[in-house]
């Protein structure tokens, strides 16, 4: 990737799915710069990058993966992330902030919260991949309605 198409990236990470092509890319700024809820960023066979932008006050929602496991770095910001084995019992709970992971195990229920006053940045790795090549989510209320069961565009639930 030449100069312009890196500086292209960075600018708008959310306008291609660059995967399964070779990539490189800096995270730390791409996540931070990043603007939109979700964002897919690289998807192959095996796994998938997202950058995500949580709002004050705002959270990712209750969900589970049943097949896919879950790598989440924060880049900025800081949360509440709750995990259990049961969607009524997610009793594992931790404060999380800037430079924390959090790894989420197939079939567990997470949620992660915003407590601070910015938006929380991150990126998340999924292991298989968990949204359609080229996800874009401007907002959570888009990623939701298209997240839905009864939802064309989602194939993986």
């Amino acid at each position: 990737m030449n100069h312009d198409e890196y500086s292209s990236v960075l600018s708008h990470p959310s306008r291609t799915d660059y995967g399964p092509m070779p990539f490189t890319i800096n995270i730390e700024e791409a996540t931070t710069r990043n603007q939109t809820f979700r964002t897919v960023l690289w998807t192959g066979d095996h796994f998938q990058l997202t950058l995500m932008s949580i709002a004050p006050g705002e959270d990712i929602g209750l969900e589970m993966h049943p097949h896919t496991d879950q790598f989440i770095r924060l880049e900025e910001g800081q949360g509440i992330v709750q995990i259990g084995h049961r969607k009524d019992r997610v009793d594992f709970e931790r404060h999380v902030q800037d430079q924390d992971i959090v790894i989420i195990p197939a079939g567990t229920w997470h949620n992660l919260f915003n407590t601070g006053t910015i938006p929380i940045k991150l990126y998340s790795i999924y292991a298989p991949p968990n949204h359609p090549h080229g996800t874009i989510h401007e907002t959570k209320a888009i990623a939701e309605e298209m997240e839905s069961p009864q939802s064309p565009h989602n194939k993986y639930i």
